[in-house]
């Protein structure tokens, strides 16, 4: 991973054939352990693992590492309103034990005793919304030189539409989901970014296919 006057950010998700990443239901439980696997060994090699609150509510996941050998990265939650602080969830239960950063706007400054209290450490950056760019680029004066972003459809498309990534990690499941409402893989406002597909990766056992994309430096 080269440097960055910001860090190195990689995307990474599992959807289905249809484009899926959740169904109507929520139910984002994609993946292969074998895809779990790899999953978990990148977490141990980035110094950050990224999701929005969203992600947090109803997954409600640890986002360390498990099913690879390595240590657990720094979590990021991207939270404006702070609503982390009255929430139970297992990121907030161990952030004695895993570093955690909980980013918020001036929206959730009155919640951030609170989180601090539980052990988290906050970031106010954005009046409404978090800053995301200036989040991101201040994240390397704390040490976070490459970023894995686990979360939703609407982080990754605040992230993309920016052009704050550099990678784009895709696990096709051997699902179909449908469902008008069910959650795509990128959200938000419609926008057209092209990629450079650099590995296609295949397993049969699974019938999972991973597609790995890098950003286009001329778009």
């Amino acid at each position: 991973m080269t440097s960055h006057t910001r860090p190195y950010i990689i995307i990474n998700s599992a959807m289905s054939i249809d484009g899926k990443i959740a169904s109507i239901k929520n139910d984002s439980r994609l993946s292969s352990v074998h895809d779990l696997s790899r999953v978990h060994a990148l977490r141990s090699r980035v110094d950050a693992v990224m999701v929005g609150i969203n992600t947090v509510r109803i997954d409600d996941p640890m986002l360390n590492v498990r099913y690879s050998e390595g240590r657990d990265p720094v979590r990021i939650v991207i939270d404006s309103k702070g609503e982390i602080a009255s929430m139970r969830c297992r990121i907030m239960d161990t952030c004695n034990i895993i570093p955690t950063l909980i980013a918020v706007s001036e929206q959730g400054k009155d919640r951030v005793d609170a989180i601090v209290s539980k052990g988290a450490r906050v970031i106010v950056k954005g009046k409404d919304r978090v800053d995301l760019p200036a989040l991101i680029y201040g994240l390397v004066d704390a040490g976070i030189r490459s970023i894995l972003v686990e979360g939703g459809g609407e982080l990754n498309w605040s992230l993309i539409s920016a052009g704050l990534f550099d990678e784009l990690i895709v696990t096709i499941a051997p699902v179909i989901l449908g469902g008008r409402s069910a959650k795509t893989l990128v959200e938000g406002e419609g926008f057209a970014r092209r990629l450079s597909l650099v590995r296609v990766e295949s397993n049969h056992d699974s019938g999972e296919v991973t597609l790995y994309y890098k950003r286009m430096v001329y778009e």
